[in-house]
């Protein structure tokens, strides 16, 4: 069977890393998890654009071997731009593997809850709350996918195992 790259896409508190855990738990792909590698690398993150360059060319080295080892990978970041992805798509090509975009999708004002408030009640959440003016730039640049790159669409607030097989036909 080939290898699968999913890339995920959605606003801060969309519902990305349940969705991408729940991904995991059914394929048994790899899940890379971009906060929890920024974490481990950085401790306390700047988010500047050295880092940003330090933890994704290293992140998408991971993922570039982890697919030319013949396994499936979910990677779990915010493809806000649409380069971003192509470059993955590259990735996933060079490695005779499929590229999946899955949008998971919910209301602005449910994300911006969902991201800024309680962090600590939510094991997705564990680099704290996002800023209000750090989500509104992300969920402003966001560059949602084309037809063309055939998106799996999520309804972030129907986020379970269930859903999940079902829409992925898994």
């Amino acid at each position: 069977m080939k290898a699968v790259l999913y890339l995920m896409i959605g606003f801060p508190g969309a519902g990305k890393t349940t969705t991408s855990r729940i991904i995991h738990e059914l394929t048994g792909a790899v899940h890379i998890w971009a906060d929890q590698e920024r974490n481990k690398m950085f401790g306390i993150p700047s988010y500047s654009n050295q880092e940003n360059i330090k933890l994704y060319d290293h992140l998408n080295d991971i993922a570039n071997q982890l697919l030319k080892d013949g396994k499936s990978v979910i990677f779990d970041t915010n493809f806000n731009f649409r380069s971003d992805r192509d470059k993955l798509r590259k990735i996933a090509s060079n490695n005779d593997a499929k590229c999946q975009v899955v949008w998971v999708k919910v209301d602005k004002s449910l994300a911006l809850k969902r991201a800024t408030q309680n962090a600590h009640l939510q094991d997705t959440r564990i680099l704290g709350n996002i800023p209000k003016s750090d989500f509104e730039r992300m969920t402003n640049n966001l560059e949602p996918p084309n037809e063309d790159e055939s998106p799996i669409v999520v309804d972030g607030t129907k986020v379970t195992t269930e859903y999940i097989r079902k829409i992925f036909g898994l």
